[in-house]
């Protein structure tokens, strides 16, 4: 792509993401502070990438999934995970209908544009193999017929640090489905001054539809031809690669500490989440800077650490974050 092409395209991204600050001002209107898990879920929307949310009870993760849900003009359902939970109350099941002597499908609140899955790791196993279906291949099958889910279908699944009693440890193959995870932290004190001051008041904002699902859509396509050029994509490369065997000196301690590094399937979500965070910053072409914003997210959870690791209280976050450091920025 010559300057000439990098330029259009910048006209391209400017012209179509100026429904963002529209959307924008309307999440404000009930969501207070929040603005990296704001930003994370808007490239979850513009990068077709489902997002994992880890925070205490209580910090608006619900609130927002439902507000973007309401400004986006789209569905949205919202399932409480519990131990209890069988695949049927998530994608439904068919019922036999005695007046006609035949089975009719029940649809479960799978089949929603936004889907927030309360607690995923209350849920037993079967359950997580369904919802797994229905990230990966986008669609769920119930007895015998395979039904496709929305075009615009989001998972943002939840779950709690601090309270581990009667939870289950999620699959690796399916944390690897999730683009992104993100940690939710609490507001500074004027935020929560700002969230007291409009939960009491006399009204609650109402949010209004401003724009339709069929916009985020259109904003997916020029998403995807967002120049990536070729430096970029060797350091995407060279974070990815390190989080498997560090090289170096320095980096090559971490070795003892990784049991498994990324799978290719993180440079591929890395670059996607990349060009959509390009895109919130009308930019039509990724720099080194949208890389290293989202890494954290899209490769903490995907590095899988040893004993050793966990002896010395060492995440895969923190892994990742000492890779930034310590490879070169091109």
């Amino acid at each position: 792509m010559n300057l000439s092409d990098v330029r259009q395209m910048n006209q391209e991204v400017e012209r179509e993401a100026l429904f963002l600050q529209t959307l924008l001002r309307e999440i404000r209107k009930a969501v207070v502070g929040q603005d990296t898990l704001v930003d994370r879920v808007l490239v979850g929307l513009l990068a077709n990438g489902h997002i994992l949310l880890e925070g205490v009870p209580g910090l608006a993760k619900t609130l927002l999934v439902k507000t973007i849900s309401q400004a986006i003009n789209g569905h949205f359902s919202r399932l409480q995970f519990t131990p209890d939970l069988l695949p049927a109350d998530l994608i439904g099941t068919q019922i036999y209908n005695t007046a006609t002597s035949q089975f009719s499908v029940h649809q479960g609140p799978i089949f929603a544009n936004l889907v927030l899955a309360d607690e995923i790791n209350r849920a037993p196993a079967k359950v997580q193999s369904a919802l797994l279906e229905a990230m990966q291949e986008r669609q769920v099958t119930i007895g015998d017929t395979t039904f496709p889910l929305e075009e615009l279908f989001l998972v943002l699944a939840t779950q709690n640090p601090i309270e581990q009693e009667g939870t289950y440890p999620l699959p690796e193959a399916q944390v690897d489905r999730f683009m992104l995870k993100v940690r939710v932290d609490y507001p500074s004190r004027d935020e929560e001054r700002d969230i007291v001051d409009m939960i009491t008041g006399e009204s609650q904002p109402v949010i209004s539809p401003v724009i339709e699902p069929q916009q985020l859509l259109d904003a997916r396509k020029v998403v995807r031809r967002i120049y990536v050029d070729e430096r970029v994509k060797e350091y995407v490369l060279d974070l990815v690669l390190a989080t498997r065997n560090p090289p170096g000196k320095v980096l090559g301690e971490l070795r003892n500490l990784i049991a498994y590094g990324a799978s290719p399937r993180a440079s591929i979500y890395l670059v996607e989440a990349a060009r959509a965070n390009a895109f919130l910053n009308g930019r039509g072409y990724i720099i080194p800077e949208d890389v290293k914003q989202l890494a954290p997210d899209v490769l903490g959870h995907r590095v899988i650490t040893t004993y050793e690791a966990e002896a010395e209280e060492i995440t895969g976050a923190i892994i990742v974050q000492r890779i930034l450091d310590h490879i070169d920025v091109p």
